[in-house]
């Protein structure tokens, strides 16, 4: 089955007045096949949290080159977001996503056997081979994945976004303490296989449902769309969220083993105080910046603001003598979550307003170059989180590598404040477009 996507015109006025048409047949398949992409693909990379940075230590690897390991996860992230999105219309949307999926799965399960490699340079050196190979696919399924959003539902892209996220969310839920538990149960190939069958399956199910999107390749580079000192701005804050998550990943599990006696199961279930606020905030987020595009950037701004207080208080910070509770770390983790909900969702759709302000031809080639920038920045602090955060960590502690991020997210809600408050005609006019025209036709 390989039908072509179908996008309506409407006149911007008629569509206002007029109530929302239900989705089609074909939009709620493709709904389902990213929502399937999401979760199976943030399942597979969450479950690495409660016990592979302890297992990577029996095999000898330090916390700095656990760090490398998960950084180097989001440098091929980073460099096949880039590739992936500025050849997303030569080399095909769905082609892209499916054998993405593919490769993820593959190297998942491959991941699941290298417990079997003897320690030390072996163990350490098929970790980078293999983690670097399913970033590429990662990048491919998640790059396609933002850009066919935009695409199928160009006037809903924040609403849409937001209830994928859902599934993100459910993935993120569901890996540590499924991941903990399985290891703790049968061992650490278990997880690994069972969850890269998932995805496998996740292969043919989007090939038959999945639709097909054509388009003309365009001559816009991502050079030009990084001129712009508001689109530079967002694509740090982006930066700096996914450092976050990078660090957690790589350091607080140690952490937590390490001050509160927890075993990995228990590391999975304190997980759940970071990934269900955000998943059940996405969605109300992304409806609400999509019915009101003026609340974007003040959205973005105070969820910077409150990412950086949840990492100042969850060691918490040294200098505030405030003793380590445990409950305290999963009320900050809830706080991040949240927050990460409310920066996040409304992100993509406003550097897409501004790619199109730029004079971007709107469709496919655009949409997948600035899905691409925006998988190329979040991959970027995925790479800092884990390595500097876990070199942080050896040399100093985790109290204070949180604490560094947290400035580091404070420095980027301040700036992009001040952005907004000395160019408020500038997001009039940018608002005043968004809510009377859609964000693509054709």
């Amino acid at each position: 089955m390989d039908p072509q996507v179908d996008v309506q015109q409407e006149d911007s006025s008629a569509a206002a007045a007029a109530p929302a048409p239900r989705m089609s047949r074909q939009q709620i398949l493709t709904v389902i096949s990213m929502a399937s992409v999401n979760f199976s693909a943030m399942i597979c990379y969450s479950i690495l949290g409660p016990f592979f940075p302890n297992e990577a230590l029996k095999k000898g690897a330090s916390q700095t080159v656990i760090g490398l390991i998960f950084g180097c996860y989001a440098v091929c992230n980073l460099i096949g977001s880039l590739v992936m999105g500025k050849y997303i219309v030569q080399i095909g949307a769905k082609f892209m996503l499916v054998m993405g999926l593919f490769v993820s799965s593959v190297c998942t399960i491959i991941f699941g056997l290298l417990d079997r490699v003897p320690s030390g340079a072996p163990f350490i050196s098929m970790c980078f081979i293999v983690r670097s190979i399913d970033a590429l696919g990662f990048a491919a399924a998640m790059t396609s994945t933002f850009a066919m959003t935009g695409k199928i539902f160009p006037n809903n892209v924040a609403t849409l976004l937001g209830s994928l996220e859902v599934f993100t969310g459910l993935g993120l839920i569901l890996g540590p303490p499924l991941g903990g538990w399985f290891y703790q149960s049968f061992g650490y190939e278990v997880p690994f296989l069972l969850l890269g069958c998932l995805l496998l399956i996740m292969v043919p199910f989007n090939m038959y449902i999945l639709p097909s999107i054509e388009a003309e390749p365009s001559k816009d580079s991502f050079f030009l769309l990084l001129s712009k000192g508001k689109i530079i701005l967002m694509c740090y804050t982006v930066f700096t969220l996914s450092g976050g998550l990078g660090l957690l990943d790589a350091t607080l599990s140690l952490f937590a083993m390490e001050k509160f006696n927890l075993s990995a199961g228990y590391v999975g279930l304190i997980l759940l105080g970071l990934s269900l606020p955000y998943c059940l905030g996405s969605p109300l987020f992304g409806f609400i910046t999509d019915k009101y595009p003026s609340t974007r950037p003040w959205f973005v701004v105070c969820g910077g603001t409150a990412t950086a207080f949840g990492f100042f208080m969850l060691g918490p910070v040294p200098f505030l003598h405030i003793p380590n509770r445990l409950w305290l770390v999963i009320l900050m983790l809830s706080v991040i979550g949240v927050s990460l909900g409310m920066t996040a969702i409304p992100m993509f759709p406003e550097i897409i307003s501004c790619a199109y302000e730029q004079g971007y031809e709107e469709g496919l080639s655009t949409l997948g170059m600035v899905s691409g920038l925006f998988g190329a920045f979040w991959s970027l602090g995925m790479f800092y989180g884990p390595i500097v955060g876990g070199l942080i960590t050896q040399h100093l502690s985790f109290e204070w590598a949180a604490a560094v991020h947290g400035a580091l997210t404070l420095l980027g809600a301040f700036f992009l404040a001040v952005y907004y408050l000395c160019h408020p005609q500038q997001q009039q006019q940018s608002r005043a477009a968004d809510e009377h025209t859609p964000l693509l036709t054709e």
